[in-house]
Parts: structure tokens; C-alpha cells; sequence
């Protein structure tokens, strides 16, 4: 399967898994607000995805996928069959005490998660009680993002791919039938998070199945593999740990600016989590098995070639997408959230944000990218010393930024502190030849930056002559989504005459066999 089907694979179900968490989102805005409680439960929604993206999606991943391409590739399937059965028992041991720990010692663990919500008792006790029912979701989710790393070994990255899918389901119709029978919409919310975990876990049980790599349990056992796998983690786990400390300073920080800094900072970042899922962690999710693979094979200069397509999808999806969330931030906020306990004040702070969160979203994208170039080659050193630099640039900013800026001030270190990360990424890369860019990519991406500013442009103009907030929800929807579309128009149709892109190209590499 080519790299550009595979990453269309994984963009399609983001995409539908994003639209489905924007459907949740606007009922949890309505229905919550961007207050107290909701500052509660987001706090208890990140809590278990903090230690989920630590050992599941993170260290463990970029850990696990190289060893089991490895596998795959150069002793065959019934041996990767059997390290990943163990792996698996190992990790759902680990986590599952890690689980029963958390619980006893939640209070402790929100005062150091959550501390300005000490101050407010009545808060910081719900959010200690939705915390208590969300964080077993942890255990199942790191097993699902272990048969996910499978699936997207063997390149079956649909099954995956729709596992967030089932998590909005579940979230939905928990807040629509669990709200009248729980206290709040709230805890209803946090039961929805448990029972979703249950269920990603069974869909990728019964995709593993059909992929032929059926899982059995077994008793864990510590063998050569199994310390090498540990060896590799603990510099992924620093790796992904900063990123993720990055996050929890971020909410600690936010929790302190004032009621509702977490709920706008957090409503801003799904939207900017929109493109960024759908195509950064969509490439990245393609890229480390394609370059584990390409690297093991005979040809490893292939991977050079994906990785260059990898970029040029990146910029030619993502830099539209930025300029468009910047341009836009306010008037995207107001049509997706501004109903019932969401106000125009809370409208006004969550799109400023949005912003200035589009403006680092380049940059998230190709961190994205150009990590899976280290990942494969089975370096997590570097991205951690990078990661580390990062983050202490990050806190610094903050510090600096949120007396005088309050929330916004947080999103601006986000945003700068992802180009940092980024370029050094790309530059390290290039110093060890293990990127150079190619004459397509260095024709393509100045068009691409052009096509997106004629596109800016064209939106901030529909925006001043045909936007009025104080339109109804309907026509307001319907005003964003013309010139949405219209925007998506004038840039393919500059795209394409400037040669930032070929469509006959695209469509081409959609086939199979073709390596682009």
C-alpha cells in the first residue's frame, strides 16, 4: 500500500472521529458550559490520556513498532506473534497497577494536577470523583494502542484508525441517556470515557483476529526482547514524559488564570486538534511502520523518498488549515459552541486562542513527521534532549506571558515552542544525511505558502463583507459554511495552477504499488 493511501486511510477516519468529537463537544458546551464543571471533567478526561499517551501511544509505540517490523520482516510472523502477546500481558500488568495506585492516592495526585482548584472545594472534590471513574480507561486504551501499533505494522490501518470513533460514540450517547440518571452531565460524561475504553479494546481485539494475528493471553515473562523493548522505552518515556509535562503545566498553569482558562484553552485546542489529527498524526501513524520497514529492507534510500512525500502532504494540507483557523478563529468558535451555557465572552477567549494555536500549527504537524525519521532508526535520544529543551522554553514563556496575557499567553509559548521542536528536528536530520530535501520539495514549498496567502486573503475578505455574529445559529452556519468551501476552492484551484500540487498526481498515488 502506498504511503499517500495509507495516510488518506488514517485521514478519513480521523477526520470522521474529529467531526464526531466536535458533534460531542458542542453537547458538552451546551450542556456544560465552560465553567466549574467542566473545568472538572476536563481535568479528569486528560488525567488517564496523560499516562495513556506515556506508556500506550508513546514510549511504548515508538519502542515496540521497530522491534516488531523487525520481526516481521526478518523472522516472521509467528515470532512477532509471540513478542506481541507478551509485550501486551506486560503492559496491561503495568498499567492496571499503575490504575489501582492512582485511585487510592487521587486527592494527592489532583493537588499536584489541578492545584488552583484547591481553592474552589466544591470543584476540586467532582473533579477527584470523575478522575476516580475515567482513569481505569487507561488500562484498556494502552492495550488498544498496542494492537493499534500491530495493525499498523502489518499496514491495516483502518480498524485503528476508527477506534476513536467508538470513543465519541460512547461519549455521545453517554451524555444523552446517562445525564438523566447521574448527578451531573458530568459524571455521566466520565462513565462514557470508562465504557468507551471497554470498547475500543473488544473492536481491535476482533481486528487483530481478522487480520490473522490473533492475541492470546499469557503470563508475562521477562525474556531478551522484553528488556530490549524496556531499554528503548525509558528514553521514549523521558521523550513523550516532557511533552506530556509540557500539557500538565499547561492545565496547572490555566487552572490558576481564572474559572473557564482551562474549558477556553481546551475547546481551542480541539478545533486546532482537527487538522492536526488529521493530517499530522495521520502521517506520523503511516510513517513509522513505512520507514521501519523501508529501513529493514534492501532499500533504505526509499525511505528518503517517503519521507520528503512526507513533508510535502504535510505543508500542502496543514498551511491552509492554518491560515484559515487564524483568520477565522473567532466566527469558527461562535458557530460551533455559542448556544445554551456557552456565551459570547466565552466565544471571544476561546477564539483568540484558537489563533494563536493556528499559528504553531505547522509546526505540530511536522514534528509529526520528522520524528518517525528518528523513531525508525531506533534513536529516541534525541527527540528527548530536543523535547527537553522544548519544554523548558515552554515554562519560561508562560511564565513571562500569562501575568500579562492570561490564557493566550499559554497558547503563544505552545505555538512557539512547537517551531522550535520542529526545526531542530529537521535540522539534526539533515546534518546526519538522514533528510535531504529533494527538487520537488524545494519547488513545491514556496507555491504552497503562496497558494495559502491568496486563500488567507480571499477569507479575511468573505469574512469582513458577509460575517455578523449577530445573525441566527442557522444562517451563521451557513454563511461559515460557504465560505469555508469557498476557501477550500480558491486554494485548490492556486494550488494547482502555481504547481504547488497535481490533482492526476494525487489521484495517482492513491493506487496501490505506487511508493509516493
Amino acid at each position: 500500500m502506498s504511503l499517500v493511501r495509507s495516510i488518506a486511510t488514517v485521514s478519513g477516519f480521523t477526520l470522521l472521529s474529529r467531526l464526531l468529537g466536535f458533534a460531542r463537544d458542542i453537547l458538552i458546551a451546551a450542556m456544560l458550559g465552560a465553567g466549574g464543571m467542566a473545568d472538572a471533567f476536563f481535568v479528569a478526561f486528560k488525567f488517564p490520556n496523560l499516562f495513556r499517551r506515556l506508556f500506550g501511544e508513546g514510549a511504548f509505540s515508538v519502542a515496540f513498532i521497530p522491534l516488531l517490523a523487525g520481526d516481521i520482516e526478518k523472522r516472521g510472523l509467528e515470532e512477532a506473534r509471540d513478542f506481541a502477546a507478551n509485550a501486551l500481558s506486560i503492559l496491561i500488568v503495568l498499567t492496571g497497577f499503575l490504575v489501582a495506585i492512582i485511585e487510592i492516592i487521587m486527592p494527592w495526585a489532583m493537588l499536584v494536577f489541578a492545584p488552583g482548584f484547591s481553592e474552589n472545594p466544591e470543584k476540586f472534590t467532582l473533579a477527584v470523583e470523575l478522575s476516580r471513574i475515567t482513569f481505569p480507561y487507561l488500562a484498556f486504551i494502552s492495550a488498544v494502542a498496542l494492537m493499534s501499533g500491530i495493525l499498523n505494522t502489518l499496514h491495516r490501518y483502518a480498524a485503528a484508525a476508527a477506534a476513536p470513533v467508538v470513543l465519541n460514540i460512547f461519549m455521545i450517547g453517554a451524555l444523552l441517556a446517562l445525564t438523566p440518571v447521574t448527578q451531573t452531565p458530568s459524571h455521566a460524561l466520565a462513565w462514557g470515557v470508562l465504557f468507551a475504553g471497554v470498547g475500543q479494546f473488544v473492536w481491535l481485539v476482533i481486528a487483530c483476529k481478522r487480520a490473522g494475528f490473533a492475541i492470546r493471553w499469557q503470563l508475562p515473562r521477562i525474556d531478551d526482547k522484553v528488556k530490549l523493548l524496556g531499554k528503548r522505552m525509558v528514553p521514549g518515556m523521558i521523550g513523550v514524559g516532557v511533552y506530556q509535562l509540557n500539557l500538565l503545566i499547561d492545565t496547572m498553569l490555566a487552572s490558576m488564570v481564572s474559572d473557564g482558562a482551562v474549558s477556553w484553552l481546551y475547546y481551542a485546542d480541539r478545533v486546532h486538534q482537527l487538522p492536526l489529527g488529521v493530517i499530522g498524526i495521520a502521517i506520523g501513524t503511516a510513517m513509522l511502520p513505512t520507514l521501519s520497514r523501508q529501513l529493514q529492507g534492501k532499500d533504505p534510500s526509499v525511505a528518503m523518498y517517503s519521507q520528503n512525500r512526507g513533508i510535502e502532504i504535510a505543508l500542502l494540507l496543514t498551511m491552509p488549515a492554518a491560515i484559515a483557523l487564524a483568520v477565522m478563529g473567532i466566527p469558527i468558535i461562535n458557530v460551533l459552541f455559542q448556544r445554551g451555557a456557552f456565551s459570547a465572552t466565552e466565544t471571544s477567549a476561546t477564539g483568540m486562542a484558537l489563533t494563536i494555536f493556528a499559528c504553531g500549527l505547522p509546526a505540530s504537524v511536522l514534528v509529526k513527521v520528522l520524528a518517525p525519521g528518528f523513531f525508525a532508526r531506533e534513536d529516541t535520544k534525541t527527540p528527548i534532549r530536543i523535547g527537553i529543551i522544548c519544554m523548558i522554553l515552554n515554562i519560561g514563556m508562560i511564565v513571562v506571558l500569562m501575568p500579562l496575557f492570561g490564557h493566550l499567553g499559554i497558547a503563544t509559548a505552545t505555538a512557539v515552542s512547537s517551531w522550535i521542536n520542529a526545526i531542530s528536528l529537521g535540522t539534526i536530520l539533515r546534518k546526519r544525511n538522514h533528510l535531504t530535501f529533494d527538487d520537488r520539495l524545494k519547488r513545491r514549498v514556496p507555491r504552497i505558502i503562496l497558494s495559502s496567502a491568496v486563500m488567507g486573503l480571499a477569507l479575511w475578505a468573505a469574512i469582513t463583507f458577509f460575517w455578523n455574529a449577530g445573525y441566527d445559529a442557522i444562517l451563521r452556519a451557513a454563511i461559515m459554511a460557504g465560505i469555508v468551501i469557498t476557501g477550500m476552492v480558491v486554494y485548490a484551484l492556486i494550488a494547482q495552477l502555481s504547481g504547488a500540487t497535481s490533482f492526476s498526481e494525487l489521484k495517482s498515488t492513491l493506487k496501490r504499488g505506487n511508493p509516493a
